[in-house]
């Protein structure tokens, strides 16, 4: 990667998404920072999503059609890209328009971290912080998937692709597996080095916590966590 040049790879999948995605690629447009390409991914909306998209089609790399689900639509975004570094950026949500250039502040003066959690404002709340030790038994380790999380694709490239298998936390898979496994470095932005807005909605907001607590137990058993451990923060 050259560090003098860092390109970012920032991948957007929509579905229907006509409310937010203008903001989105807006706040893109607005970065001080402007060595990225804007990769969307919809999953052929019916609202006026796409007609949104070819209001801005120079500026994006679009891929419009059927798709399996959120995190195929990701993979296909990480085959597309050509950046040294992948973020990830939710039809619902926006950067600041100085995050890509404190990012790219990040990993050029830590040219040996793997990836970099931003601090975000989610659900009206500040989030910051990476504590890597929580992530044996709870999901609440780092600031936020979409909007603050960066990694080198030389080293996305290593860890591999979102497992579709889980359908609502393949991102807590990948963390783990990237964590754990193969013991990534990563670090995280200052407190007050705040990316962008995580909106509340989404995929996450549809679910019932107990479905979402059981693939987060299923995700730690498929990657080798002792089976009674697993039940036990389950059941606590």
């Amino acid at each position: 990667m050259n560090i003098n040049n860092i390109k970012f790879s920032i991948i957007t999948v929509t579905k229907n998404s006509e409310k937010y995605l203008e903001k989105n690629i807006l706040s893109l447009k607005k970065q001080v920072y402007n060595n990225f390409e804007h990769i969307i991914i919809d999953s052929n909306s019916k609202d006026k999503t796409k007609k949104i998209l070819k209001k801005y089609k120079s500026r994006l790399k679009i891929i419009s059609e059927d798709d399996k689900g959120l995190y195929y639509a990701m993979n296909k975004g990480i085959k597309l890209a050509k950046g040294n570094v992948i973020g990830i950026l939710n039809s619902d949500d926006y950067y600041y328009p100085k995050a890509l250039k404190i990012i790219n502040d990040y990993f050029i003066k830590n040219p040996e971290v793997d990836f970099v959690f931003g601090s975000t404002v989610k659900y009206n709340k500040k989030i910051t912080g990476f504590y890597p030790w929580k992530i044996y038994w709870t999901f609440g380790f780092y600031t936020a998937h979409s909007v603050g999380f960066f990694i080198k694709t030389k080293s996305q490239k290593k860890i591999g692709f979102y497992n579709t298998k889980f359908k609502l936390s393949a991102d807590y898979d990948l963390f783990y597996r990237m964590i754990v496994k193969k013991k990534f470095k990563g670090i995280s932005s200052k407190k007050n080095e705040v990316f962008g807005i995580f909106r509340r909605g989404g995929i996450s907001s549809k679910l019932r916590y107990i479905d979402f607590i059981i693939e987060n137990s299923k995700i730690r058993l498929d990657n080798g966590q002792n089976y009674l451990l697993v039940y036990l923060i389950f059941f606590i």
